[in-house]
């Protein structure tokens, strides 16, 4: 299985709740986390298989255009295959805190873990 990194940036914090709920809800993917990049600018970041991702990046993005009102999608990517090395410089890797999450939608148990 290979594993992506699906990004959403969103204008206001309302949106970026609302993309993180539409993409945990529509694909297997692990919520890893959130930026604030500042002047209301918001990206959250899911993990996952690469279909899963596509699918959670675009039922984000459908769900702030018909739910939200004034959100904005302002970009979104995906990465696939991220190499190792952005994991330690980038908050995008899997940490304890959502290493349960991460469990549930892949069955994958972590090595620290029994």
């Amino acid at each position: 299985m290979a594993i992506a990194v699906g990004m959403i940036e969103t204008l206001g914090f309302p949106a970026v709740v609302e993309a993180a709920d539409a993409m945990v809800k529509a694909a297997r993917v692990t919520l890893v986390g959130y930026e604030k990049i500042g002047s209301g600018r918001v990206t959250v970041i899911v993990r996952g298989d690469v279909s899963e991702v596509q699918a959670s990046v675009g039922a984000a993005q459908e769900s702030i255009k018909n739910r939200v009102k004034g959100g904005q999608v302002l970009s979104t990517h995906i990465i696939a295959r991220p190499h190792e090395n952005l994991e330690y410089v980038l908050p995008i890797r899997y940490t304890e805190a959502v290493e349960q999450f991460r469990e549930s939608v892949s069955g994958i148990r972590s090595l620290n873990r029994p």
